[in-house]
């Protein structure tokens, strides 16, 4: 039967499938997924199945989407956006006490490790949903209403926004190992000029993509996500920005930027919002933030 007059595909299976198509690699898409690599494996074997055709081209050195899977891929974005937004609704409309916080960057972060123990500790009867999220929106889908707030990196465009910020982080530049830049103990934004940049899709906030680019137009290869960041520098020798202190992979190196402003990590909800779990929130993120 083809695979648009199935209905047996669980949201679950397409979140599987979308973590391996952004992270490209099985391994850490089941650590993103708090998950062994088999089950995972299994899953994505059965959806191919019931799609009928394969999603990702396998090889011994990398993973990459088929077409089918790059179609895919954007329909499994909007309906799991979707299903996020109707999960909020009949949440809200239940009294349900849940909280939904949006997560771009380092989930491993330890500012956020010990916001999860302390908001635990204080709110043990809350229930508390995550979503995380790709480069391209950094409010976490706060103003579609998918998240109550945000931890995220700032600057982007605040507007009807409430940012209360937790820490500030240098930036350095990401490069291969190889790169003659990366035998270099500090650089400038004006030694990467001649570089390919990343870029985010179009639509994203201009503000944060301004920012990642050094406050300079570029031009380079777009991505979505972290791990594509990492991929085109691997591949394609692009450079990009970083905050400082994430473990890479010993092909890539970072160095710091001197004439950068440090990256700003931030909790943000919707201006107004009232709600007493999110105040509660922010008090807590930003004793944890402060250790």
């Amino acid at each position: 039967m083809p695979f648009g007059y199935r209905c047996s595909v669980e949201l679950r299976t397409l979140r599987y499938f979308v973590a391996v198509a952004e992270e490209l690699h099985f391994g850490r898409a089941a650590t993103r997924l708090h998950m062994s690599q088999p089950p995972l494996s299994r899953a994505i074997k059965q959806l191919e199945t019931e799609v009928g055709a394969l999603l990702f081209a396998r090889s011994p050195v990398a993973v990459t989407l088929t077409a089918v899977g790059a179609v895919l891929l954007d329909e499994a974005r909007a309906l799991l956006d979707h299903a996020d937004r109707v999960r909020v609704r009949v949440s809200a409309a239940a009294g349900v006490a849940t909280i939904t916080v949006g997560i771009l960057g380092d989930s491993t972060d330890p500012g956020a490790t010990r916001l999860a123990a302390a908001y635990r500790r204080s709110h043990p009867g809350i229930e508390i949903r995550i979503r995380d999220t790709d480069l391209t929106d950094p409010t976490c889908g706060l103003r579609a209403g998918l998240v109550d707030i945000a931890l995220t990196r700032a600057p982007f465009d605040e507007t009807t926004l409430t940012v209360r910020e937790l820490r500030t982080d240098p930036v350095g530049v990401v490069l291969r190992a190889d790169d003659p830049l990366a035998r270099r103990g500090q650089l400038q934004l004006g030694d990467l000029e001649d570089r390919r940049w990343f870029q985010f899709p179009q639509g994203t906030d201009p503000i944060w993509q301004s920012y990642w680019n050094g406050g300079v137009p570029r031009e380079g290869p777009v991505v979505r996500v972290v791990q594509e960041c990492l991929q085109a520098v691997l591949w394609n020798g692009t450079v990009g920005l970083a905050p400082l202190g994430h473990d890479l992979p010993a092909e890539l190196a970072v160095v710091p930027l001197i004439d950068m402003p440090p990256s700003r990590v931030v909790a943000v909800w919707n201006e107004g919002d009232a709600n007493p779990l999110i105040r509660s929130f922010v008090e807590i993120a930003t004793a944890a933030y402060r250790h």
